[in-house]
């Protein structure tokens, strides 16, 4: 069993050298639920299931025992991940750009590449970032080649197939309270 800081990651990648952790304060909120999630229920219902199966006698070949003690060593390393990113966490409100065109932290963007293709983004923090959402985190190529790009402008892309010149079509932002 590796026990190390690069299995506490959760998946997410590092943040790079000498930046901050950006949030949205939604994403925050998620974050500190999760947390706390963890501190007040999951982990002592599974210590009272550890501790149940391990009054049942043998536990090499006790599967609640066994399930249950990976299940903590989980449990744990998620809580001292969420809480040290949330001890370094950033809280950046994108509604105070609301109707700004120029492109910062917290975004909505429509963009158009060479092909035609329009696409849709939100950028946002690394920890709350979700692809499959049509969110990117704001380290990601494509959130540094639109960060502080305004509506109108072609900015450039480096992706693994070359420099591509994608369109700012649309910029948007949540209003306040939201």
């Amino acid at each position: 069993m590796r026990d190390t800081d690069e299995d506490e990651d959760g998946g997410l990648p590092p943040l790079p050298a000498g930046s901050k952790n950006y949030i949205t304060p939604s994403g925050y909120a998620r974050l500190k639920a999760e947390l706390l999630a963890l501190i007040d229920d999951e982990r002592p219902r599974i210590v009272d299931i550890v501790h149940w199966a391990a009054s049942n006698g043998d536990r090499s070949e006790n599967g609640d025992y066994l399930y249950g003690k990976k299940r903590l060593r989980e449990i744990d390393r998620r809580i001292r991940f969420l809480t040290r990113r949330l001890e370094i966490a950033e809280i950046t409100d994108p509604s105070v750009h609301h109707g700004s065109d120029q492109i910062f932290f917290g975004a909505t963007v429509r963009y158009e590449d060479e092909q035609g293709v329009q696409r849709s983004i939100t950028i946002l923090g690394i920890d709350e970032a979700d692809s499959l959402q049509a969110q990117v985190s704001w380290v990601s190529p494509i959130a540094r080649a639109l960060l502080k790009a305004r509506v109108g402008d072609v900015v450039k892309l480096v992706t693994p197939a070359g420099v591509q010149e994608v369109e700012v079509l649309e910029v948007s932002y949540p209003s306040s309270g939201v």
